[in-house]
This record gives structure tokens, C-alpha cells and sequence, in this order.
């Protein structure tokens, strides 16, 4: 195959990419076991960070090499030669990394499609409780926060009638707290991250709930009697539900395959955590950024090694 300048460019992009992506992935994924294990030691908000970081990385990081390294070494010592081939490598790299590409994009999009068709199916009307805007549906939500630029709060009105005073603004303090992370943001992140190993999937679970505690312990914060309305408001709204899962996009207050007990033990009877020493994360993180900031340096060589691994 012959390919102009700038399709060659986007072949040496997407292969890049691919293997990039692909030997990040795979660390990563050899690392997730002790990586959660770690994540164990810390305070529920920090160690969602640092699975989300993880999690995100392989992705991230490659889209980062490929934007700062490959396309201005290529663009700034690759030659104009006409009739110059593609490599059977090359080609191969490209089409996994564009596939790699599509299945993103396709996630992301069927997330917030399932998650639009989610609010316009719920047909709720719009109401106030605590000074708080809060759409009220038929059945189906519990209680949950929908949507990415303006999230809304949804209670279905079973969990309304239900739920105390005090239940339902811890419950609603939980949900502002996902909110506030932004955390449906960060599930549309993840969809546009594929888990290409098994053990990525078990990052991004160890995450969910570790985000469900940070929302827990900014709802309560600390406070006994705020404690057990939230482990109550959750056994309520638990028999409420439905039991199916919500889409991507929308935080329930209670997930559908969520260990329960354990949420609620925890609330009742949160262990005090020390900070954990942070000496590894910070030497990781640095040692790629000073890795890419030497690269950057030597573009000529980064495009030499594009051609000898991809050519």
C-alpha cells in the first residue's frame, strides 16, 4: 500500500497508539490486584482517584504520546517521498488502534443515548424539597442523578412517600456529593477507555464503590445520626427498586448488584484510615511526565524508533 503524507501520518498515529495503548493495558492490569489491595489503605475519595488514575491511564497516556510525540516528529522529519510504502506492521497497528478508536467512541455514544432515552422514559415533573430542584418520577429511580452538563435529581415518588425527612436529605446529600465529583463525567471517561484486559473491569468496580463510600462519608460526615438515616434510607430504597440496573450514566443511590450488607455495615461503623505513604504514586506519575518531557526533547529519535517498530 502507497499512502499519502498525511494518510501515512494517521496510519504511524493510530499504530502508535495501538501499541502504546496495548503495553500500558497490560501493565496496568498486572498491577490492578495490589493496585486495589492499596487502594484498600486509603480514604474512600483518595483512593477513587487513584483507581479512576489507573484506570484511565493506558488510554490517556497514549493519546498524550501520540499528540506531544508522534505527530510533530513525523510532521518535522518525515520527507515529502512520493510512492514510499506502508509496512504490513504498520497497517496492522493501524487498524487494531483505529478499532480500538471506534469501540471508544460507540461506548460513549450508546452510554449517553441509553442515558437520554432513560430521562425521557422516566416523564417526571419538577418539584423542590431542601431548596433543591429535584424531578419526581413514577416508579423506577429511587433515588438517582442523571446526566453529564446539568445533572438532575431523580426520586421516584414510592421513595418520596417512603423515605423520612431525614432519609431523604442525607439521600439527596449523597447525590449532590456525586455531583460535585462529577462523577457521571467520570463514568463517560470510562466508556471512552475500553477494558481490553478482565482485570481493567475490576479497577473500574473498585472505583465505583469507592466512589459510593466518598459520597457516603460527604453526606453523613462523621455525624451518628446522619449515619443511620443514610443506612436506612439505603435498606428502603433497596426493597423500592426495581432491581435492574441503571445506565451508565445515571448514579443510583443504590446500585443493582451492590454489596449491600457490607455499604451499610460500613456507614454504621467506618473504620478510622490512616493516610497512606504516597511516595510510589508520586515517583510513577513523575517518572512518565520527565519519560515524555526527554522524549519531546528528541523528537528526531522518537520518530526514528516510530519507523523501526512500525515500518
Amino acid at each position: 500500500m502507497t499512502p499519502s503524507y498525511f494518510s501515512r501520518l494517521l496510519l504511524l498515529s493510530s499504530g502508535s497508539f495501538f501499541l502504546v495503548f496495548m503495553i500500558l493495558a497490560a501493565i496496568v492490569s498486572w498491577i490492578a490486584p495490589a493496585a486495589v489491595r492499596r487502594a484498600a489503605s486509603m480514604r474512600p475519595q483518595q483512593a477513587a482517584r487513584w483507581l479512576l488514575t489507573l484506570r484511565l491511564l493506558p488510554a490517556s497516556l497514549s493519546a498524550m504520546v501520540v499528540a506531544l510525540l508522534c505527530v510533530p516528529s513525523y510532521l518535522r522529519f518525515e520527507p515529502h517521498i512520493p510512492g514510499e510504502e506502508a509496512g504490513v506492521v504498520c497497517l496492522a497497528a493501524a487498524l487494531l488502534g483505529l478499532s480500538i478508536l471506534g469501540l471508544a467512541l460507540y461506548r460513549a455514544l450508546s452510554a449517553l443515548i441509553r442515558s437520554a432515552a432513560y430521562l425521557g422514559q422516566c416523564d417526571g415533573r419538577e418539584s423542590q424539597l431542601n431548596g433543591e430542584k429535584i424531578w419526581i418520577v413514577p416508579d423506577g429511580a429511587g433515588l438517582a442523578l442523571a446526566g453529564i452538563v446539568r445533572p438532575r435529581l431523580l426520586i421516584s415518588e414510592r421513595a418520596a412517600a417512603h423515605l423520612s425527612s431525614d432519609q431523604l436529605a442525607v439521600a439527596l446529600q449523597h447525590e449532590r456529593a456525586h455531583r460535585a465529583s462529577r462523577d457521571n463525567l467520570k463514568r463517560l471517561l470510562i466508556q471512552l477507555a475500553p477494558a481490553v484486559f478482565p482485570r481493567l473491569r475490576t479497577l473500574e468496580q473498585a472505583w465505583i464503590q469507592c466512589a459510593e463510600w466518598a459520597a457516603d462519608d460527604r453526606a453523613t460526615e462523621g455525624d451518628p445520626d446522619r449515619s443511620t438515616a443514610l443506612a436506612a434510607a439505603l435498606v428502603q430504597v433497596a426493597r423500592l427498586q426495581s432491581g435492574l440496573p441503571m445506565p451508565a450514566l445515571v448514579t443510583s443511590l443504590v446500585a443493582a448488584d451492590e454489596d449491600l450488607a457490607q455499604r451499610v455495615n460500613r456507614i454504621l461503623d467506618a473504620p478510622a484510615i490512616a493516610e497512606p505513604n504516597r511516595r510510589f504514586e508520586l515517583f510513577a506519575f513523575s517518572s512518565a511526565a520527565i519519560l515524555i518531557a526527554i522524549l519531546a526533547m528528541n523528537l528526531r529519535m522518537v520518530h526514528l524508533l516510530l519507523e523501526s517498530l512500525l515500518d
